[in-house]
């Protein structure tokens, strides 16, 4: 049983939502997901180890060969997995980002999760909230409006166990229905998705507790000059991306976005060390967006990415 919401005055409106949502999950295209996941619950894991780059849930001798093959099939019917690495019962999952790497350069400016309430934004199927669940917080409140990423990280904790750890079918828009109900606020890879960056972070940045501190990590673009790139149509192929800024253009919005002691942890140009195709996920990646003759141009002619980490407390 997971932890109930948090104490917000707007529990009634946002209890509405989500019994909306809830239908999202019965929907036609959401079977298969279902099935696995109902499937994998049967199955519960004895040891769970969160501390490294891989999560891992369960070890390969707490299932017989029949029991693993079966686990297999059904984590193969959640691809293509976009965040890991996971271990489960000694199945590796190699999912499209490498996510350990973002998560190892967090993690020295992170502050103490032990006892927080934390909220992941965009949280995908949960692999970073498992890397934070090794500190020991009291809850941590992963929300994504994606239907494949709640069952995938359903079948995840059902077999790991972990009742600090919830997922909700919320998007950033929902954000403000949780007035200063949190200690940390993670927001990685949400900025640029959105039309109106300043207004969005104005409301993160009032979900936190006063000092409590956010977390962001965007895409952007090299530069000098606080401004920001507004694509025509795509960016790097992908349709939804709006602002994406320079890391001086970041930080003249963080600031007047309401946020303080803004410090910027690290900026890098992106590659396919970090975000590529594997078995588990088959699709084009990040050499596919860029121009072959010249990566540091998108397949749009546009400056390519980089990957803008920064924190900031209320």
């Amino acid at each position: 049983m997971s932890f109930p919401l948090p104490d917000t005055p707007h529990l009634e409106v946002l209890q509405e939502i989500l019994d909306e949502r809830a239908s999202w999950l019965e929907r036609d295209s959401a079977v298969k997901f279902r099935d696995a996941a109902d499937a994998l619950a049967d199955f519960r894991a004895v040891s769970c180890d969160f501390s490294g780059d891989v999560v891992r849930i369960g070890l390969a001798d707490e299932v017989d060969d029949d029991q693993r093959v079966s686990i297999e099939k059904h984590l193969r019917a959640f691809m293509p997995w976009r965040k890991g690495p996971f271990n489960v019962f000694g199945i590796d999952i190699d999912a499209e980002w490498r996510s350990f790497r973002k998560w190892n350069r967090l993690k020295a400016y992170l502050p103490n999760l032990q006892g927080q309430d934390i909220l992941d934004v965009g949280c995908n199927n949960g692999y970073y909230m498992f890397r934070m669940a090794h500190q020991g917080p009291r809850s941590v409140l992963g929300i994504d409006p994606t239907v494949q990423f709640a069952y995938t990280f359903r079948a995840l904790n059902a077999m790991a166990g972990m009742d600090n750890l919830r997922f909700e079918l919320l998007g950033v828009e929902h954000v403000h229905l949780f007035p200063e109900c949190f200690d940390t606020i993670f927001l990685m890879g949400i900025l640029y998705h959105h039309p109106s960056p300043l207004e969005m972070l104005k409301q993160v940045m009032a979900a936190l507790r006063p000092g409590g501190a956010l977390i962001l990590e965007t895409q952007g673009i090299p530069g000098e000059q606080p401004v920001a790139l507004f694509p025509a149509k795509r960016y790097a192929k992908v349709p939804g991306t709006y602002f994406v800024p320079t890391v001086s253009c970041l930080e003249n919005l963080m600031r007047r976005a309401g946020c303080g002691q803004v410090e910027i942890i690290d900026a890098h140009a992106m590659s396919s060390q970090e975000q590529r195709a594997t078995e588990w996920m088959i699709y084009e990646s990040y050499a596919d967006y860029v121009q072959k003759e010249d990566a540091s141009l998108t397949v749009e002619g546009y400056p390519a990415p980089l990957r803008i980490y920064a924190r900031a407390v209320k």
